[in-house]
């Protein structure tokens, strides 16, 4: 069994360490570059295990990725990884002409489809059918606005927006700013009295969140742009309302 891994093992330009790699208990030989890591064992070396079926013979072993640093460095730039390799092997017929390949996804394959979440944030018609292709509104009018996760490539999520900020810049923690969500998952600008911002219930699908805000200003300051902020999360989907997971409104009638 020959297998050659890319040095470049999560596509990100950051190489990894040739000894931070083992083929289940086998280091790397001799072949390894610059650029690959080669392993080339015996099909029933380094701990593989062999599984038989009525058709075919199947070799088990995995690629097992540990990042090491040094002893005074309190941090760490990669996360370890466990990539199972499996060699398939017909019991019967003729394979003396061509080698068999083992059929096999390869790992950047698995982290682009399962590590990778792509979230956004829009402005909405108030229809709710299409972004707004105006970003210029008028006080008294309302902000539509429209959270998702891209679950495509993923097991279903549910979506939290645990914070929003409006800020005059986009640097987050400039000053002045207003919190228009807070504390996990509040709209906490509903409570005041002339304002109608709430959620959107019940949700469109469990991967998106809808809300609506007035349109506001800074007191004070002769810009008129301001920038919104937020921190949106997914969760797994049958997670239930909890003091981490919600998205409430403020009820003025009831007052909470």
């Amino acid at each position: 069994m020959v297998v050659t891994v890319q040095r470049d093992f999560y596509g990100n330009g950051r190489l990894v360490n040739p000894s931070d790699l083992l083929l289940g208990t086998c280091t790397a030989g001799s072949q390894s570059s610059g650029t690959t890591v080669v392993f080339q064992i015996a099909l029933q070396e380094c701990g593989s295990n062999l599984e038989m079926t009525p058709d075919v013979l199947i070799y088990k072993i995995n690629l097992s990725y540990a990042p090491t640093t040094s002893s005074n460095v309190p941090i760490i730039r990669s996360n370890p990884a466990v990539v199972p390799i499996y060699c398939y092997y017909p019991r019967f017929g003729n394979v003396s002409s061509n080698a068999i390949k083992p059929t096999w996804a390869p790992f950047s394959t698995t982290v682009n489809s399962e590590e990778r979440l792509a979230f956004s944030l829009r402005l909405m018609t108030a229809d709710w059918r299409a972004p707004n292709p105006s970003l210029v509104f008028q006080l008294g009018e309302i902000f539509y606005m429209e959270a998702s996760v891209d679950i495509e490539n993923h097991v279903p999520m549910m979506l939290f927006v645990d914070s929003c900020v409006a800020t005059l810049t986009p640097d987050v923690t400039s000053n002045p700013s207003y919190e228009i969500i807070a504390y996990n998952g509040c709209l906490v600008d509903g409570m005041l009295g002339d304002s109608s911002s709430a959620f959107v219930s019940p949700r469109p699908e469990a991967n998106k969140l809808r809300f609506t805000v007035d349109a506001f200003r800074f007191i004070n300051s002769p810009i008129s742009t301001i920038y919104i902020t937020c921190h949106l999360r997914a969760a797994d989907i049958n997670q239930t309302p909890d003091p981490m997971n919600k998205a409430c409104s403020y009820n003025k009638a009831t007052s909470r």
